[in-house]
């Protein structure tokens, strides 16, 4: 459901999108990608030129390949559009201090170490911030949830799944442990 329209009238000025597309690689690894545009509804002007309305401010690319260990085999960046054309695209291949590092296990943390501030490209790390719930997805439904004896992921993860909710009584009985 949307969410609801606008009591006041208003004029659109900047659209931001963020996709994410999860592949499994024949080699047995897999690759998350990401994709961030922004794009103004009117002409920009920046001072390496104008960006007409429609025109991207911003196009960049992250390919963060991983094993079903989580842990970042390859990574790579790329930007086609940026406001300093010569400048906002050299810190690119500097991400590749991520590989080793676990896409699960404090990987926002070690991001925000390693690429952070002047180390990194903001609208890169952005993008990167999110692979780890994209990842996630990218896995669900790869494995049954309910099959083996180890606690299912997603428990304990979000309300929902708090191990102590009906949610999770209903659905992961064994796994319910009680009223908070």
């Amino acid at each position: 459901m949307p969410l609801a329209i606008s009591p006041v009238a208003r004029t659109r000025l900047h659209t931001r999108r963020v996709t994410y597309e999860g592949f499994q690689r024949d080699d047995g690894l897999f690759d998350m990608e990401g994709h961030l545009t922004d794009v103004k509804d009117h002409d920009y002007v920046l001072l390496t030129g104008v960006r007409t309305a429609g025109e991207a401010v911003h196009d960049m690319w992250a390919r963060v390949t991983i094993g079903r260990d989580w842990v970042i085999r390859a990574i790579e960046a790329k930007t086609d559009e940026m406001p300093y054309p010569g400048a906002c695209d050299q810190i690119t291949p500097a991400y590749s201090a991520l590989v080793g590092i676990s896409l699960l296990h404090g990987f926002r943390k070690s991001l925000y170490a390693a690429m952070g501030g002047v180390q990194g490209c903001s609208h890169i790390t952005e993008l990167l911030a999110q692979a780890p719930t994209a990842a996630i997805q990218m896995f669900a439904g790869l494995t049954r949830e309910i099959e083996g004896d180890a606690k299912p992921f997603q428990l304990d993860r979000c309300h929902a799944l708090e191990t102590s909710t009906d949610t999770v009584r209903r659905y992961y009985a064994r796994w319910y442990r009680g009223a908070a």
